[in-house]
Parts: C-alpha cells; structure tokens; sequence
C-alpha cells in the first residue's frame, strides 16, 4: 500500500530535521539567489516610477525645433506648411504642434490684473505638451478657421482672476483686447522657478493681429520616450532638405531623463546577471547536497524499498524536499528584500509598491531551479537497489 501524500509531507520534513545544518545551508544558497533577483526586479520597478514621476511633472517628452540666426543674422522662419511637411513625412509621431512666445502681456478682469506669458499655439498642442484639460474644452479648428477671440488659461490664473468663480464663459481684455474663456489646463509645475500663470491663445488670432505667419517653434512628441533622438534627427534631416544652408536648434525636454534611463538599465542588467548567477550557484548547492544525503541515506532507501515504498515515493521524497527547501530560502529572500526596500525607499523618498508579479516570477525560479537541480539525485535515489542497499549497511 503506497503512502499518502500527508505521510510523504511527514517523511520529508523529519529528513531535513535530521540534519539542520545542511537544510540550513541549502536554504541559505536559494535564499541569496532570490534576494538577487527580486532585488534586481525592484531597481528596474523603482527606477521606471522615478521617471514616470519626473515626467509627470516636466508634461509629455517633446522635442522642440526653431531656426537658429547665421552670422549674418538672417534666418527663415517656420510657418505652419512646415509643420505639416513634417508631420507627412517624420516617422514614430504622436503629435505635432506649433508654439510662440508673446510674452509678458497685462490680463484684466474688472479690476484685477495680471502679467501672465501669452502663448499662441495650433490645434494639437494639448495632446503634443501633454497638459491636462480641467474643464471646458481646448481650440477647435472652427476657432482657427474663425479666428475666434477665445482663451484658454491655467488653474492659477484662473484663481488669480476669478477667485472661487467659474472661470468658463467669462470675458477677460488681454493686450486690451477681450477674449472669452473657454477652457482651463492644469498648471505647470517647474523645479527652478514658481508659476506664474498662462493664457494660450489660437494661432491664427495672434497672426492676423501681428500680420505674421510665422510660428517660432515647431514641437513634436514621440510615440515612445525612447525615440526622443530619433525624432529629433529625422526633423533636423528633413528641415534642412527643405531649407539648404539654414540651421535649425533642437531640444527635448527630457534628455536628463533618457541619460538616468539608460543608467538605469545598465544597473539593472548587471543586476540581473548577478541574480541569476547566484539563483544558479543556489541551485548547484542544492544538487550537490541532495547527491551527498542520498549517498548517505542508502541504506535507509533500501530499507523503505524492501518494506514496500515504490520507486515513485522515494524520488517524489527527494524532490519534495529541494522544493520546500527552495520555497523556504525564496519566500524569506522575498521578505528580506522587501523589508529593506521599504527601508531605503522611506529614506530616500522614492517610489515604491509591492508588486506580486515579481514575487510570484522570483518564487517560481526558485521552484524550477530547486526541483530541476533535485531530480536527477531523486531518480539516482528510486534506481537503487534495494538489496544491495541492505548489504552495504
């Protein structure tokens, strides 16, 4: 009559109390190979909150293009044609707007006023800086094509100029001419300087009150983060085809970022290499042992063997066991790692949550080494010889 699976359970524990020193060892080896791969798990977690944070607060990564002044001080400027020639031709665009810079202009509202920077911009340049609409609505190509007197201004001017009121609807006189509201954005929030307010405008009023076509800037944001450089390279490619001899400025506004990603990454891959070098060295460990305890334990597998346990029992024993040695060193490795995350994450400030994810892809590679480097000395274990066994004890 075989055993149980409760029996089994029994057997294998009081194996590995027989010996706690070596239990104590294997556990330590697969402990130190977890440790290393839910740690490197938790830099590349840490590391991508870290920039999804500093983004959040710079708005979506853009790359932005202007002409640049020759010695001569001529330059051709951009007009909105040539944003659509780039935005036919350039490859990995999310979004692509143009922007100008009026200024410092006086904004009244009965009797308060303020000097906020005035920006006249095209249709897509929500979606391009990544801003927040609060309420109302942003421009639509009926305010273009109307050139309607319509505003829309960030959450600190609009407390500025209307208190507790409801902003939407109200006329203000800009450059002392009125414009409506009909929008509100979030305010951007800048680490070396306060806010100080913002009022956009639609591009087509701004040029027909200055007689102008030009646009200043064109700014164009990327499907992905890391095509920044590619976007920026495949705009300054295309620009100069189009305007020989004229050079053109780029800037993005995340270069520090894309440096610290890259950091980053490298980190972590040498983590990952070290993690899993010392899941493999737990793993070699573990056979090693296994292959001493059942050179050790021959004569007690003969004695089961020849009082009826099946060949199945005896390798389901020794692979039993590396498993639980294996789900002991994980779980405590996991515990370990994340109890000092946490530590170093409230001390430091940084970004930081539990992600079962990791711990189930951690636990689970200590399972498969375990049980994967415990099965040839079980299947060594079930061929012995029972009577041989016997005869060597």
């Amino acid at each position: 009559m075989g055993l149980s699976p409760l029996d089994l359970v029994d057997i294998t524990f009081r194996s590995l109390s027989k010996n706690p020193l070596r239990s104590g060892l294997t556990t330590l080896g697969v402990f130190m190979g977890v440790a290393a791969v839910s740690a490197t798990l938790q830099v590349g977690n840490i590391s991508r909150a870290m920039i999804a944070q500093q983004l959040a607060k710079r708005g979506a990564p853009q790359v932005s293009v202007y002409p640049n002044w020759d010695s001569g001080g001529r330059t051709t400027q951009l007009k909105l044609e040539d944003m659509e020639f780039l935005r036919e031709r350039v490859v990995g665009l999310r979004a692509i707007s143009s922007f100008n810079w009026a200024g410092a202009t006086p904004t009244v509202f009965q009797d308060k006023e303020f000097t906020p920077p005035m920006s006249p911009v095209s249709q897509d340049f929500l979606l391009t800086s990544g801003k927040a609409l609060v309420s109302g609505r942003f421009f639509t190509a009926e305010d273009f094509a109307s050139y309607r007197p319509v505003v829309v201004i960030d959450q600190l001017l609009a407390e500025q100029l209307f208190g507790g009121q409801k902003a939407l609807g109200k006329m203000i006189y800009t450059g002392n001419r009125p414009y409506v509201v009909v929008g509100v954005v979030a305010t951007s929030l800048n680490e070396n300087a306060p806010p100080e307010g913002q009022l956009y405008v639609p591009m087509s009023v701004y040029n027909a009150m200055t007689g102008s076509r030009d646009i200043g800037s064109i700014q164009m944001r990327p499907d992905k983060l890391e095509d920044v450089e590619d976007l920026s390279q495949q705009a300054e490619q295309l620009l100069q085809q189009r305007f020989p001899g004229q050079k053109f400025k780029l800037w993005n506004n995340v270069s520090d970022i894309l440096q610290q990603q890259k950091t980053f990454e490298m980190a972590s891959q040498g983590l990952t290499v070290v993690g899993v070098i010392a899941l493999l060295v737990g793993g070699v460990g573990i056979a090693n042992i296994m292959i001493a305890s059942v050179t050790e334990r021959t004569a007690e597998i003969g004695l089961r063997r020849a009082v009826g346990a099946t060949k199945q029992e005896i390798m389901l024993q020794f692979i039993l066991e590396a498993a639980l040695l294996s789900l002991l060193g994980g779980t405590v490795g996991l515990g370990v790692v994340h109890g000092l995350t946490v530590v170093v994450t409230d001390t430091f400030k940084l970004p930081y949550e539990f992600d079962t994810s990791i711990a189930t892809l951690a636990l689970g590679s200590a399972l498969l080494v375990g049980v994967g480097a415990g099965l040839p000395p079980a299947l060594r274990a079930s061929q012995i010889d029972p009577v041989q066994a016997l005869r060597s004890q």
